[in-house]
């Protein structure tokens, strides 16, 4: 584990970023709560890429670059700037919510305010989405950066390919991201693919591919400030392969105890990022385990307020159900 002093954040904003990641926890817990208890339909949990997603995002700048999450992204969107309340409303499906008005399942993160842009259930469909978003911003001559992510089931996709290829060729200020969690819903990572690493397919579309570890905080934030600075300065576009686990079943429809063994799951939660984070910040001497301990309680404190304001939110009008779909 790389040092979060060696990240050249400051104290601040190495606590703010720990307050992230346990504002993600936190609320991927309750989201997945809220469906076992039937409040809400369905949810895709991010617990596991918490680390790395607040470590990628804090790297772009949020008032101008655009981000084009996959559904794990929840802790990522975050960042962004979408609140706690926002991503309940869309579980709820409530008309306030800002990603499509309750008209999309769960996880499906958008918010126009904060340059999120919504995605399709297809999986990476966002891909060749940011591409153009990337294109766009090369022929307007801005320094614009695109983030856009998906996993590493998904970017077994065609469309995948197709958007590597067009920002390869014209050298677009875009960043594609595999959050690799090693299994596709129940399938592993020797059956999906045969290539080494994922980052590997970068080079055959003509730019820099890298691995980098989804647990450690400072590598990942040092690599995407990097990828951030090359696509200003006009150095085209980077895959990231960030390695990450996935502490829960695929979804709330799916048992992972039914293809992975109790001794693998107990050794993935063993190595569960967030312990990780917070022994740094008890060994580097940011935080004491009272702060942290706080934190958690302010955390929660957010998350209950949230639910119950969320939930107490009107639903959409049935009439109003072809209404924020169409152009007029």
């Amino acid at each position: 584990m790389k040092a979060l002093k060696k990240s050249g954040l400051t104290k601040k904003e190495i606590v703010q970023a720990y307050r992230e990641v346990v504002r993600g926890r936190r609320l991927d817990e309750r989201l997945w709560q809220l469906t076992r208890i039937g409040k809400t339909s369905f949810n895709i949990s991010g617990q596991g890429a918490e680390v790395a997603q607040v470590a990628m995002a804090m790297a772009f700048d949020h008032e101008k670059d655009y981000f084009l999450p996959y559904y794990r992204d929840m802790t990522a969107c975050l960042v962004w700037g979408m609140s706690t309340k926002d991503i309940l409303l869309g579980s709820f499906g409530k008309d306030a919510d800002p990603s499509s008005h309750g008209r999309q399942m769960p996880n499906h993160y958008g918010s126009k305010e904060h340059n999120i842009v919504s995605f399709a259930s297809t999986v990476s469909t966002q891909m060749p989405l940011a591409t153009g978003v990337a294109y766009a911003a090369q022929l307007e001559g801005s320094d614009d950066v695109t983030l856009t992510t998906t996993g590493e089931g998904s970017a077994n996709q065609g469309e995948v390919q197709e958007a590597m290829n067009f920002a390869g060729v014209k050298k677009l200020p875009v960043i594609f991201v595999v959050e690799n969690n090693a299994y596709a819903i129940s399938t592993p990572i020797d059956e999906q693919y045969a290539n080494e690493k994922m980052s590997d397919r970068a080079h055959g579309y003509g730019f820099e591919g890298i691995r980098v570890d989804g647990n450690d905080f400072t590598e990942v934030y040092l690599a995407f400030k990097k990828a951030v600075k090359d696509a200003r300065d006009k150095k085209g576009p980077k895959l990231i392969e960030l390695m990450v686990s996935r502490l829960t079943s695929h979804s709330a429809d799916d048992d992972q105890t039914i293809y992975r063994s109790k001794e693998e799951i107990e050794d993935m939660k063993n190595r569960d990022p967030l312990n990780f984070m917070e022994k740094q910040l008890l060994d580097e001497g940011y935080l004491t385990q009272a702060e942290m301990d706080k934190i958690d309680e302010e955390i929660r404190a957010e998350v209950d307020a949230a639910t119950d304001e969320a939930e107490a939110m009107p639903d959409p009008a049935p009439e109003s159900l072809l209404e924020e779909v169409y152009a007029k």
